[in-house]
């Protein structure tokens, strides 16, 4: 019976601590949120061109981008290393690596999959163009859309994320 009340005391002692820090947390004034800003390294402007993205009904960022003269989706994701492109889309620009060439290892959500490494010619989004950008092809049930990576985001002068909408500017 002795143990009873000391872990319902330990309880009552620990309940009370927790609700004095969540009315703290709760009574304290919000910081306004900054936007994120991510600058990448500057490169050569060719007359400076930006570009907004809006968030799509999912929240995320598609782009539909031209790539080495043939048009294709893509999603932005800032947490590629490079553009991914699933072997479908690839074979649309004649890339067709065979099985040997798959040699690249790459966790995405859906596991760990392999990957052919490809240079990509040039790749433009309204105007705003790179070339030489670094892809990885990937079997096409380890994505379910191509993701634009930092390979292309990291050779802009800038991109940023603020008030839901994210800016290219080159």
């Amino acid at each position: 019976m002795r143990q009873i009340i000391i872990i319902a005391g330990l309880f009552l002692a620990l309940g009370g601590f927790f609700a004095k820090y969540a009315e703290k947390a709760l009574n304290e004034p919000t910081k306004p949120q900054t936007p994120i800003a991510m600058v990448a390294t500057p490169a050569p402007s060719s007359g400076g061109r930006t570009v907004v993205i809006p968030r799509d009904s999912r929240g995320h960022f598609q782009v539909n981008a031209r790539v080495d003269g043939r048009q294709m989706g893509f999603m932005v994701d800032t947490g590629a290393s490079v553009i991914a492109l699933t072997a479908t889309d690839a074979a649309r620009l004649g890339l067709r690596p065979a099985a040997r060439e798959f040699t690249a290892q790459v966790k995405t959500a859906n596991g760990t999959v392999r990957a052919a490494r490809t240079q990509l010619n040039r790749v433009e989004i309204d105007g705003v163009t790179v070339r030489d950008v670094a892809a990885l092809i990937v079997p096409d049930e380890a994505l379910s859309e191509n993701l634009l990576g930092l390979s292309f985001l990291s050779k802009l002068r800038r991109f940023e994320y603020s008030n839901g909408r994210l800016v290219l500017e080159q």
